[in-house]
């Protein structure tokens, strides 16, 4: 491992340590009790563990993981998400006895072993969508993020081990390209130029998995790094879809928000890059697509259950902009007023993913056009223009 993720290895572990006294109190990383786990069954079918499953991705990606036969167990800390999402994949699946719910934090050992312990046998894999991400707020709380995101995963890795998993997909991001040149291939230079901790903290925890993996415990681990681009859109029903905390941190979520009146306009930065229309050009793919891919990796550990694999989810081109705005104005047929504001600072003018590889080693391409993607969108935000509302109970009325 290179001395600089050395260094914020040993900063996010110090940071895991400390993050429950350093953290607001609805960020606490500890669970207060073990999970009650006294009135759950699981069945025969192939069980999945999720992180993060009530989250965007990650509750689009159980619905699929339903649909496909499997069981899955959600544990979720509920920073960034609502059990609501839990709540509609039931119903849209018609199989919500197929999924468990715990409200619990990767960080935390004694309850991730309780839980895992209790099983009749062991999940078949990890799914870990489990993490803060929002990069502004990474970049004035950084303790927090190496904390949550790495030191959770060391602990979340560990009981794994102990539990008899030895099977992994990670949810990662193509932040930790940083500065790479367009169209970025997985052997693109990775931990250079990323500007904020929440692309750090996606670096180290890859740097890990790729030290674990060479470790006598680690070679009998099968493990695939997902790198995404952009997620866009919900699923066709708008039942399920972004729901994000506070102020959106991304573009299409905040171009939503402004179409349906919670927003008066969209802030455009810079429009004097080197790109068709002058305004950053970025690789939006659809959530329902990027859902597929998690299923695709799924196969292929099945298939092949030793070995470490780092993969692009991307649909291996760009749009600008203001290409979306415009897309979601025929979408909504409405306006979407925006200003052009400063370039940030470390925007880049082109960020595009090379997918060669998800074909060849998953078998997965993007087939969710550009089109598809706002009106699924709008369809979600029209239809739950404030989100899912208040946090719910999964079940209801638990």
């Amino acid at each position: 491992m290179r001395p600089t993720c050395v260094r914020l290895l040993l900063l996010a572990l110090t940071a895991a340590a400390a993050v429950a006294e350093t953290a607001d109190t609805d960020q606490t990383c500890a669970s207060p009790v073990l999970p009650d786990v006294s009135d759950t069954t699981w069945g025969d079918e192939p069980h999945v563990l999720v992180t993060g499953g009530a989250g965007y991705i990650g509750s689009h990606t159980v619905l699929l993981l339903l649909e496909a036969g499997y069981q899955v167990t959600v544990v979720d800390n509920l920073v960034n998400s609502n059990p609501e999402s839990l709540n509609r994949v039931a119903e849209l699946t018609g199989k919500g006895d197929h999924l468990k719910f715990f409200n619990l934090d990767t960080a935390d050992g004694p309850g991730l072993a309780h839980l895992l312990g209790a099983m009749p046998s062991p999940p078949i894999l990890c799914i870990h969508f489990a993490g803060l991400k929002a990069v502004g707020e990474s970049t004035q709380i950084p303790l927090l993020y190496y904390g949550n995101n790495v030191g959770g995963t060391v602990v979340l890795l560990e009981e794994l081990q102990k539990a008899g998993v030895r099977r992994i997909i990670f949810s990662s991001s193509a932040t930790v390209y940083g500065n790479a040149v367009a169209p970025i291939t997985e052997d693109s230079p990775v931990g250079q130029g990323i500007t904020n901790a929440y692309g750090r903290s996606k670096y180290v925890i890859e740097e890990i998995l790729n030290d674990f993996a060479k470790s006598p415990n680690g070679q009998e681990w099968g493990m695939v790094i997902l790198r995404y681009f952009n997620p866009v859109g919900a699923h066709p029903s708008g039942r399920i879809g972004e729901d994000p905390s506070g102020k959106p941190n991304n573009l299409m979520p905040f171009v939503s928000q402004v179409a349906v009146g919670r927003r008066p306009h969209l802030s455009v930065y810079g429009d004097d890059y080197d790109t068709p229309d002058g305004t950053g050009v970025r690789d939006y793919i659809h959530v329902m697509d990027l859902a597929e891919g998690h299923l695709a990796a799924l196969r292929l550990l099945e298939k092949q259950p030793v070995g470490t694999h780092t993969v692009n989810l991307g649909t291996g081109s760009g749009y600008s902009v203001l290409d979306m705005v415009a897309a979601m104005k025929s979408s909504c047929e409405c306006e979407v007023p925006y200003k052009i504001e400063a370039r940030r600072p470390g925007d880049l003018a082109t960020v595009y993913a090379a997918t060669d590889k998800a074909k060849e080693l998953l078998g997965w391409t993007a087939k969710l056009d550009l089109k598809t993607m706002c009106d699924d969108l709008w369809r979600w935000q029209s239809t739950n223009p404030q989100g899912y509302g208040e946090l719910a109970a999964y079940p209801r009325g638990a």
